[in-house]
């Protein structure tokens, strides 16, 4: 092999174990912020910012929305610790298990059904 070849090889692998981990750790990352109320920041939904006059939100304008924030911070925080694994030894990066990267967000599904169930009471 050239040393082109062994070098887009590792590339490969490296940026495989970055999108495996990542994958991974956003889901949870994400469950994490949702259950614990950790946005990274809050919209607040106000009025129209094309219209020329406006007026800074009102008080109870419209519900804060902190689904922006839960992406920002799981996608941050799973952006380094797919870095961090992608830089592990090839010897150790290649025992993280495949089946990872649909069991872990599957598993988390009914939680983030329970911490939904706001919006399901009758």
């Amino acid at each position: 092999m050239t040393a082109a070849t062994d070098t887009a090889a590792a590339t490969s692998s490296r940026f495989g174990t970055f999108a495996l981990v990542f994958g991974i750790c956003f889901a949870i990352l994400y469950v994490v912020c949702d259950m614990a109320s950790l946005p990274m920041f809050t919209y607040h939904p106000g009025p129209d910012r094309i219209d020329p006059g406006f007026t800074p939100p009102r008080r109870d304008e419209g519900p804060a929305m902190y689904w922006y924030g839960w992406i920002a911070n799981s996608a941050l925080g799973a952006s380094i610790l797919g870095l961090l694994a992608a830089m592990l030894p090839e010897k150790i990066r290649g025992k993280i298990p495949l089946a990872l990267a649909w069991v872990v967000p599957v598993a988390l599904v009914p939680v983030v059904i329970y911490s939904l169930r706001f919006y399901w009471r009758w």
